[in-house]
């Protein structure tokens, strides 16, 4: 597209509504590619009906692969949904499809919004992929990035026609201090126009199931979330901070979206906690389905960082997990992308470091770091699936505490692929212990989908005994029992009323445990008071989850 410029400048563009855009090895821009094949692809599965309650995988095409190279759509298809299907998740989430120029951006500096990204194949490629998903009664969700855009002029939405404006606010508040990225202007309709049909596009012309919203804090407030923390204070949430023409059009999005597709889901990266962003637009709230847990990861993080296992809170842990707007459906989440990053760690990484490069085979002897990591690697993914909320979400490869971090190549890291890729080869050498997480993911999915705690109430605490370092609750006519004692087992527990028979036992055998409980036993409840409950049953052997005191 060539626009001639209010001061006579002819500007060469790439349309914004570009639906293929690709670059070449020997030049640094992209270009439009008119995409019109003879016969473009037809999807031949309905999408699946709409779920109760998510088990995300967070998933990015690029690096779905142990090869040290850009993955493909036609690998995710036919190598990593079957994956996702036998690990028990009902729904992926696609991050970096939105074209981006900038490969290490993650995909959350787009340039082209209308475009999927050419770096993984072709647009049909995509939709074939969404078209076997669907087969497999997986729902598809985009993470879309309508919250900035990229500052790229040449083949981005950037300075389109010559001015600081058009698509965005002008000086300074139409730029992301923290993210170096441009801040779109909410009220100019030719904007809303823009965002609102590409939403339309990725669900009527992909298929897409609905959308993970990225960056919803920072839209919401004038102040981005930037410097700025939130308590639960009402007036955190209203005032002349909040940017209401960023959350009219995010109504008006999810409006749209449930007018038009009432089957399809939103979801908000919001970790202010605005009240009612998760309510119906009826009822004056956002709209959303669903909001993303980010205290809890962060709990995760501050706990194993900061305090020996001896001082764990039980109160503290339960309240995190637990501490949600009435009838606002969380995402409960253990740990991200954001975690996997450069600069952080996984919790594998953080329980066990340097010995996974070392310790991680059961030819070596099973030291107590890599014990210690392996059993609270499972405990600290069952309480926040059973307990954090009405979803739960998975980075890809975490499942099964992929070593090591993600870095995309980069001048930083002399354009190395080397951890911009998933070693899902891992969990299939049985010299290797990463099988037993990835056993016991497996199982704790396929357990929920059995039992359906997720769109169950949210569960009765019974017991939270901080000298005991024991949490236990009920919730979908289970009862979930957790001892988080560094070396403290117990014979003869009592926890409430209950038929008692294990169903999923962190310590079995196949989970890399240390096979100390027998599942054969069945407990019965007898009338004897106990935490506010007439009946109780005595658990008689309930264990730490090491073997000894890790040193």
């Amino acid at each position: 597209v060539v626009i001639r410029a209010q001061n006579g400048e002819l500007l060469y563009r790439i349309s914004p509504w570009a639906r293929y855009v690709v670059r070449d090895e020997d030049k640094v821009n992209y270009d439009w590619v008119h995409w019109n094949p003879p016969q473009s692809y037809i999807h031949k599965h309905p999408s699946p009906k709409r779920l109760k309650s998510l088990r995300i995988y967070e998933s990015h095409v690029g690096i779905a692969s142990p090869e040290g190279k850009v993955a493909s759509y036609k690998n995710f298809t036919y190598n990593v949904l079957p994956r996702i299907k036998d690990l028990g998740y009902n729904c992926v989430q696609l991050m970096a499809i939105m074209e981006h120029a900038y490969y290490a951006s993650f995909g959350y500096q787009v340039t082209s919004f209308f475009a999927a990204s050419s770096r993984y194949g072709t647009p049909d490629d995509l939709k074939e992929m969404i078209d076997v998903a669907h087969s497999m009664g997986i729902t598809v969700l985009l993470d879309v990035v309508h919250s900035h855009a990229s500052k790229n002029s040449e083949d981005g939405l950037n300075k389109f026609d010559g001015t600081d404006s058009c698509f965005f606010h002008s000086g300074p508040k139409g730029n992301h201090d923290l993210w170096d990225s441009r801040l779109f202007d909410y009220a100019n309709w030719e904007v809303l126009r823009f965002l609102l049909s590409n939403l339309r596009m990725w669900i009527e012309d992909y298929r897409f199931d609905g959308f993970r919203f990225d960056g919803v804090t920072s839209m919401l407030y004038h102040h981005h979330g930037i410097g700025t923390g939130f308590s639960g204070d009402y007036n955190e949430y209203f005032g002349l901070h909040v940017d209401e023409d960023a959350l009219c059009y995010l109504t008006l999005a999810n409006h749209m979206i449930n007018f038009l597709h009432p089957e399809c889901i939103t979801i908000a990266e919001d970790v202010s906690g605005m009240p009612a962003l998760c309510r119906p637009v009826a009822e004056g709230g956002g709209g959303f389905d669903y909001r993303l847990a980010m205290a809890i990861p962060d709990k995760w993080i501050q706990i194993i960082k900061e305090l020996k296992d001896e001082d764990w809170n039980m109160g503290n842990i339960v309240h995190t997990l637990t501490n949600r707007r009435y009838e606002e459906k969380y995402i409960a989440y253990a740990e991200s992308h954001d975690q996997a990053l450069v600069g952080d760690k996984t919790l594998a990484f953080r329980l066990m470091d340097a010995e996974m490069y070392t310790n991680m085979s059961v030819l070596s002897p099973l030291t107590p770091i890599i014990d210690r990591g392996i059993q609270l690697h499972k405990m600290i993914r069952l309480i926040t699936h059973s307990l954090g909320g009405e979803s739960y979400l998975n980075f890809m490869g975490n499942e099964f505490g992929h070593p090591e971090w993600l870095d995309f190549p980069r001048k930083g890291n002399n354009e190395s692929y080397h951890y911009a890729r998933r070693q899902f080869n891992l969990t299939e050498d049985h010299l290797l212990r990463y099988r037993f997480l990835n056993a016991f993911d497996r199982d704790m999915n396929k357990l929920e989908e059995r039992f359906g705690w997720l769109a169950s109430p949210q569960a009765y605490v019974s017991e939270k005994h901080e000298s005991n370092k024991v949490i236990a609750f009920e919730r979908a006519g289970l009862i979930f029992i957790f001892n988080f004692h560094p070396y403290q087992s117990y014979v003869d527990y009592r926890v409430v009323d209950f038929k008692y028979k294990i169903l999923l036992d962190s310590d079995a055998e196949e989970y890399g445990g240390h096979k100390r409980l027998d599942h054969s036993t069945e407990y019965f409840s007898e009338e004897y008071p106990h935490n506010h409950r007439p009946n109780s049953l005595m658990v008689r052997s309930f264990l730490s989850p090491f073997m000894e005191i890790p040193s």
